[in-house]
């Protein structure tokens, strides 16, 4: 097997990052981003089921076949008895890190379809939001399914 160049790294990192750019996003840990062999190793743990596969989505938008791809996503086991608000626990959750110019309205609207029921993310972050109309730039919602 040829050893990889500097070059090919670069390369790769830079084919592969809107894929670490979701990662860092989705607050996926981010465990390793290296050569092994000629492919680029992207390692990480994320955070449920749901995640990974949005993880595994991004990198096949990017290259449907992912030739020069190692990926190694894991989920993240979470502590025992750890559960979400009152009622929540079985839903299975994402998150959006919030960025300039969302809305919960807009942020609806991708997830759901429906621009209307930015109540459901409002209600699943209350313990950070005290009004809908007031989100800032680099929060992570809780969205639930």
């Amino acid at each position: 097997m040829p050893a990889s160049t500097p070059d090919q790294l670069t390369q790769l990192r830079h084919k592969y990052d809107p894929v670490v750019r979701v990662m860092h996003d989705s607050s996926v840990r981010v465990l390793k981003v290296a050569m092994q062999g000629e492919k680029l190793l992207l390692k990480g743990e994320a955070p449920s089921e749901d995640v990974k596969n949005r993880i595994w989505d991004e990198i096949k938008r990017v290259d449907p076949g992912c030739p020069d791809l190692v990926g190694d996503i894991t989920v993240a086991a979470g502590p025992a008895g750890q559960g979400g608000p009152a009622g929540t626990a079985s839903a299975p959750t994402r998150t959006y890190t919030v960025k300039k110019g969302d809305t919960l309205s807009s942020i609806s609207k991708a997830f759901y379809g429906e621009a209307n029921a930015y109540r459901r993310i409002f209600d699943a972050n209350r313990d950070q939001l005290s009004d809908p109309d007031r989100i800032l730039p680099g929060q992570v919602l809780r969205i639930l399914q």
